[in-house]
């Protein structure tokens, strides 16, 4: 019964000890999703006019452009798709890993070759444990991306827009990452940046109908672009497709901080629980060794009674 006691009061120590880890990683994520939050409010207003800057040139001239331009038979594909470098976040991971090859999978029955590109260890890690093919990766930043990180990621992608499908270029991009809806609610989506659609431009904060509702109502000026529409375009390229990813890369490390606090509450509300039920087995087991020693103790005073009784009689 002792040893029974002593295998309680260590898995206590144990789930007491994880408890504290878990509280602490569920703090640390709370403060890091409100500075997330800061960061992807900021950075509406600038993805706002460039937003606007881009509709206005799509709108207002014919130029054939990658940013503008749909091929007629698109064959080749870039899907990126954003993850975290670190776990211990539910289901964050796997939601967006799905969803980017739920993405994969209709573009192929499409008949396209999927050119694949993965930011964070979680999404690399599940695609070389099952012998993807990766176009690049880039790992290290997913908890406080910077615009330079997007700039970098943007790098590799635009190159390959810019080329023919022949030369291994790709005629559309899609980009795979969690939206920060809310606290409690983080939604993995796909979306295609390249060619621009209207619907497919919102802002940080609205939804893709909103934003196509307000940008219906909006009557645009118009311009007249020097030197040509096509150099508008070409200097509005990098920056959109720049922006665009550095405002998913904010979203999804909101999403990633929220899902982990949100994990980490829970992993810390079940310490407590198992530490209550192991306490209460503790004391089950101490109460019955207090039990079985008083037992014994009266057993032995009856039976040194009873051998005193029976030298007194002999």
């Amino acid at each position: 019964m002792g040893a029974q006691l002593r295998v309680y009061k260590r898995r206590i120590r144990s789930v007491t000890a994880t408890k504290k880890i878990t509280k602490a990683m569920e703090m640390i994520a709370a403060s890091r999703v409100v500075k997330a939050q800061r960061k992807v409010r900021s950075s509406s207003p600038y993805a706002r006019e460039l937003t606007r800057a881009v509709t206005a040139v799509g709108t207002g001239s014919d130029a054939k452009h990658p940013l503008t331009t749909e091929a007629e038979n698109p064959t080749r594909a870039a899907v990126l798709l954003l993850t975290s470098d670190r776990g211990l976040a539910g289901a964050f991971n796997s939601n967006a890993i799905k969803a980017a090859e739920q993405l994969t999978e209709r573009l192929e029955r499409e008949g396209q070759e999927v050119d694949t590109y993965i930011v964070g260890r979680r999404g690399l890690a599940h695609y070389n444990f099952r012998e993807r093919t990766v176009a690049e990766s880039f790992t290290g930043f997913t908890d406080e991306p910077s615009y330079a990180d997007a700039k970098k990621v943007a790098a590799p992608l635009i190159e390959a827009i810019e080329k023919d499908t022949a030369d291994g270029g790709v005629d559309e991009l899609h980009i795979v990452y969690t939206e920060f809806v809310s606290m409690m609610t983080q939604t993995a989506l796909g979306s295609r940046l390249l060619p621009l659609r209207l619907e497919e431009v919102a802002e940080a904060g609205t939804s893709a109908a909103e934003a196509a509702a307000s940008t219906k109502d909006e009557i645009l000026p118009l311009y007249d672009f020097e030197p040509s529409a096509e150099d508008v375009l070409d200097a509005l390229l990098p920056r959109y497709v720049e922006s665009r990813i550095y405002n998913a890369l904010l979203q999804s490390a909101a999403s990633k901080h929220a899902a982990t606090r949100r994990a980490m509450k829970s992993a810390t509300d079940n310490a407590g629980e198992l530490i209550n039920t192991l306490s209460r087995l503790a004391n089950a087991a101490r109460q019955a060794e207090i039990t079985q020693e008083i037992s014994e103790i009266v057993g032995g005073a009856g039976a040194l009674a009873d051998a005193n009784a029976g030298s007194d009689n002999s």
